[in-house]
């Protein structure tokens, strides 16, 4: 199997692949963002209160 090179470096492919690459990062971090402001009392994580 011969390895095309000239598809590899297609500019198009590159664009395709770092896209590939970004989109779904990009969606998880803004999701995390929203969660932290979004995110009703009960879904909160509760702080662990300290005993003294």
């Amino acid at each position: 199997m011969e390895l095309r090179y000239d598809l590899l470096l297609n500019p198009i492919v590159i664009l395709c692949t770092l896209l590939l690459i970004a989109i779904p990062l990009l969606v998880h971090y803004i999701n995390r963002y929203l969660h932290t402001y979004g995110d009703p009392p009960w879904k909160q994580p509760q702080e662990k209160e300290e005993e003294e």
